[in-house]
């Protein structure tokens, strides 16, 4: 199970409703915060999640209205929280950016120093717990460096009681060695194989989040089957164009791809102040129906065959 807040969901600049680009995905005792845009502590103190266990921060790209929110809170964890650590990864140009941004804030050679830790990132495994993984994926925008991220949880195969109980396989630790794969030995000889009482496999819940993109093609295959896909839609269709010059897409072409890649529920953010929230839930709706406009603190969660909740 997965579980995502939205900090700010406004592009390039705040609005009275709408706070600039961050999020949190929760997975098991792991939080992972998915941009920082100017304001985010405050968004943070008001969506009540506080600052424990704060320490992953991935970067989409490096721009400033994802990343300004940096300083004052690496200053706040280093100064005033007990955190020992502060890992923030992004592309070579955000990190040198976000290095930039800590000289300021901490003087220049004190990083290391502040428990703060600059990782670049490159495409593939960013980090992986117990049954679920995140990873990394290109994604086109302005510049290079940028990138957008999945969480997974493994593909597993049920464990079958019933045909147990028919075997005869008894409780306890016999049970959880046929789970993880490993054949067994009864006290009357037979031997089990994890087949006998194992179903298909299952894949777990996978959500994508994907921050400022200019072009989707490259994205079908990697979002496809997604329990839950977050992506921008900054502009509408009959801006298309304005879209295209400035290195983004529009709530059109999101849902385009949320349907073509068997999305279940889409989640739309970063959206311009020139629009109407329920103008930019329309346009997508008129494709795939499935789709939320996220606001501000709204909180979803993503279980594996289960529809997407919204708290």
């Amino acid at each position: 199970m997965f579980e995502l807040v939205f900090l700010g969901t406004s592009a390039s600049a705040p609005s009275a409703q709408r706070g600039l680009s961050s999020a949190i995905v929760m997975a098991q005792e792991y939080r992972f915060m998915i941009d920082c845009g100017e304001g985010t502590q405050r968004q943070i103190l008001r969506g009540g999640l506080g600052f424990r266990r704060l320490d992953k921060i991935l970067l989409t790209h490096g721009h400033l209205d994802h990343i300004l929110g940096l300083g004052g809170l690496a200053s706040t964890l280093g100064r005033w929280e007990t955190l020992e650590e502060l890992n923030i990864y992004g592309g070579v140009p955000a990190i040198a950016r976000v290095h930039a941004l800590m000289e300021v804030v901490f003087g220049p050679g004190q990083i290391p120093n502040v428990g703060v830790s600059l990782n670049v990132l490159e495409e593939g495994l960013v980090f992986e717990g117990k049954q679920f993984t995140v990873t990394a994926f290109p994604v086109i925008h302005r510049g290079g460096g940028c990138f957008g991220f999945t969480f997974e949880e493994e593909t597993r195969r049920p464990f079958l009681a019933e045909k147990a109980e028919a075997l005869g396989v008894p409780h306890g630790p016999v049970r959880r060695d046929l789970l993880a794969g490993l054949a067994v030995a009864l006290p009357d000889g037979r031997v089990i194989q994890p087949d006998e009482v194992l179903g298909e496999p299952m894949r777990g819940a996978k959500l994508c989040f994907i921050g400022d993109v200019a072009r989707t093609g490259p994205l079908h295959s990697v979002v496809a089957d997604a329990d839950l896909l977050a992506i921008e839609a900054t502009y509408l269709d009959a801006d298309q164009e304005m879209a295209k010059a400035h290195g983004h897409i529009t709530a059109k072409a999101a849902a385009r791809l949320a349907y073509n890649a068997n999305v279940k529920h889409l989640v739309l953010h970063h959206l311009s102040r020139r629009y109407h929230t329920q103008d930019v839930l329309a346009e997508a709706q008129t494709i795939f129906p499935n789709t939320t406009v996220a606001n501000d603190l709204d909180h979803f969660r993503v279980r594996k065959n289960s529809p997407v909740e919204k708290l």
